[in-house]
């Protein structure tokens, strides 16, 4: 063994991969954290703080859901590749509400002014989230592991 395998080896994994992410792509990251932090958690907590009306308890679940996803994003903000999941998160969510919601709706002319709220920020975010996300870290960290034998 000579000394480069073993200082390699001392390595933590997230620093050696962070190596191979561009800081451009973790400064990517971090604004995407950044601007979720703020947009999110401002509308949500100010809703949850001040209440514009009475909640149901989907209403409940969901601002509380928001408001506590925003806040964590923070972290995603100093710690991008380790936040990561919350970003597959956003992404898969709604791309599961564009698709499996809001077409449905769209073919059966269904659709009202309060779906059409939801339609803009999704169809803007999803984009962005397929840029920013690092999918060579994604593959690497997580879909390869599904099919690692211990």
């Amino acid at each position: 063994m000579n000394i480069k395998t073993s200082i390699a080896r001392t390595i933590p994994k997230d620093i050696a991969e962070t190596k191979r992410i561009s800081k451009f792509r973790l400064y990517l990251m971090r604004g995407l954290y950044l601007l979720t932090f703020l947009t999110l958690g401002y509308s949500s907590w100010s809703e949850i703080i001040s209440p514009s009306e009475l909640w149901g308890p989907y209403d409940g679940v969901a601002y509380s859901f928001w408001a506590a996803y925003a806040t964590i994003m923070g972290l995603g903000i100093r710690f991008p590749l380790q936040m990561l999941p919350l970003l597959l998160l956003q992404l898969f969510y709604k791309s599961v509400w564009l698709l499996g919601i809001y077409v449905p709706l769209w073919f059966t002319g269904q659709l009202d002014s309060t779906f059409e709220g939801f339609l803009e920020p999704f169809a803007i975010a999803i984009p962005i989230d397929l840029i920013v996300i690092p999918w060579g870290y994604v593959f690497r960290n997580y879909i390869k592991d599904l099919f690692k034998v211990n």
